[in-house]
């Protein structure tokens, strides 16, 4: 009955900021705007931020992130965008494909990777990880 990942909701201290994070560093569209949210849309990606009063002060220790998607044809200059505005990264890349791995203003943990599931899973087909059952 489940079809897919209807939209994704941030809690953001300061939305003024995570807005401009997200529209002008990754590329989202902001559709609309209030005192205490927004949404805004990165291809089929629906992401509300939302202002929060309890929101983290600094990022997790857990590996949970989410990964957005970037041509290998356009890695480098995202790379490059990410290093000159000196945004925080939480991990170097040890897995298949290009990955950068940034937090965001709050601490969100986000991978932004040029790769797909059926490249992941051919990597894992060469490489595979311990106990892996394809």
């Amino acid at each position: 009955m489940l079809k897919g990942l209807n939209h994704l909701t941030l809690s953001v201290s300061d939305l003024s900021r995570s807005v401009a994070y997200y529209t002008e560093l990754l590329g989202f569209s902001l559709h609309v705007r209030w005192n205490e949210g927004a949404y805004l849309t990165l291809g089929d990606l629906w992401l509300c931020l939302c202002h929060d009063t309890d929101v983290r002060s600094g990022p997790l220790a857990e590996y949970t992130h989410f990964a957005l998607s970037v041509d290998r044809a356009d890695f480098d200059a995202f790379l490059r965008k990410v290093e000159e505005g000196a945004h925080p990264t939480w991990k170097e890349n040890t897995s298949e494909g290009e990955s950068i791995y940034l937090l965001d203003p709050d601490g969100h943990k986000l991978e932004i990777h040029a790769g797909s599931l059926e490249s992941r899973l051919a990597g894992l087909r060469k490489e595979p990880y311990d106990g892996l059952i394809l």
